[in-house]
């Protein structure tokens, strides 16, 4: 495309606006996490390579002051060939962008922070009745980058994303090596033998998990309607926000990701699917945590499989009955449902 540069400027001037006004939305060291594999993806560094310290601390101090400059900034309209478009009108873009080999998204994420990318399009899947549109080299996008997103009936899979995502997760648990399911996960995978063909082989397979989870959250959508996104755009505080996000998201697993992942089963998957589940989950669900246990202890999947059929009902009836709660009731909805599971410690949080 003969004008990307103007549209890769573009897009990520609306992502540097919008990192500005949301990056104190993350604890330090999440925060701290997500600028160093931003600055490896700005400065196209190798995942082996070890990050210069000096030089990083001094883009960091570089880009929160860009950032202090563009808070108040308006999102810029995208500069296509026919006409300027919306930034948010993502659909109208990709008319224009995917027959040019390039795919483009907006929408909001956690803490309904505006998120954006540009990317090479690599192919495009048919699965379940949705459109995958799976990315590659990523020519703009913020320093928090979702592997995987779902926009009406388009699920954007985003495969160099996926892979720093990945590698974060790696790194991570090689500070401290634990025999806990993300080593598992990594045995499995092979990655004391040889890391980079580990790393291939573990997005090739966790891109199924993404896709997976991304069916699960329109099967869940279709289930509670509008007035489930409605209620949570107006009416979830930020407190609560996490636990709600948690609720449907373990109605998404329990529909799609977790009877896909156990049909096989895909055991390395399994392994990194509990790793990454992260507290709410874990304390609203414990059950599913129970089950795992019990899964690596025998290698039998029946109570697994009894806990994601069990879990579709109960998250189901759980989401259906916070639609609509103001922000009180909502926590005490919610300190109800701790208190069910017996998550000790946490309802004094909410």
């Amino acid at each position: 495309m003969r004008d990307l540069p103007l549209l890769a400027s573009a897009v990520q001037r609306n992502c540097d606006i919008s990192d500005a006004r949301h990056a104190g939305d993350y604890g330090l060291c999440t925060y701290l996490l997500k600028m160093r594999e931003f600055y490896r993806w700005e400065n196209k560094l190798p995942f082996s390579r070890k990050l210069p310290k000096d030089q990083l601390g001094e883009w960091l101090t570089d880009r929160e002051r860009l950032w202090d400059g563009l808070e108040e900034d308006e999102f810029r309209s995208l500069p296509l060939e026919a006409a300027e478009v919306h930034p948010f009108e993502a659909e109208v873009a990709n008319q224009a962008l995917l027959p040019r080999g390039l795919v483009y998204s907006a929408g909001y994420g956690r803490l309904r922070k505006p998120m954006f990318f540009l990317a090479d399009l690599q192919r495009v899947e048919e699965r379940s009745g949705f459109t995958v549109l799976v990315s590659a080299c990523e020519h703009a996008r913020e320093m928090s980058a979702p592997p995987a997103m779902l926009q009406g009936r388009t699920i954007f899979l985003r495969q160099e994303s996926l892979r720093r995502y990945l590698w974060e997760k790696v790194e991570e648990w090689q500070w401290r090596k634990l025999d806990n399911p993300m080593g598992r996960a990594l045995a499995n995978y092979g990655f004391a033998a040889d890391p980079d063909a580990a790393l291939a082989r573990m997005a090739e397979n966790e891109a199924e998990t993404m896709i997976l989870h991304e069916v699960g959250e329109a099967r869940a959508g279709e289930m509670l309607g509008e007035a489930w996104s409605g209620w949570f755009a107006s009416s979830v505080p930020a407190r609560s926000e996490p636990f709600v996000r948690a609720v449907r998201d373990l109605l998404a697993d329990c529909l799609s990701t977790l009877p896909g992942l156990l049909s096989e089963p895909n055991v390395p998957a399994l392994h990194f699917y509990f790793a990454t589940f992260d507290a709410p989950r874990r304390q609203l669900f414990p059950q599913a945590m129970e089950a795992y246990e019990h899964f690596v202890r025998t290698g039998m999947n029946d109570r697994l499989v009894r806990v994601a059929q069990e879990g579709a009902e109960r998250w189901l009836a759980a989401a259906r009955s916070l639609i609509g709660l103001e922000a009180d009731v909502l926590e005490a909805a919610l300190r109800c449902f701790l208190v069910e599971t017996a998550a000790p410690g946490v309802v004094s949080r909410l």
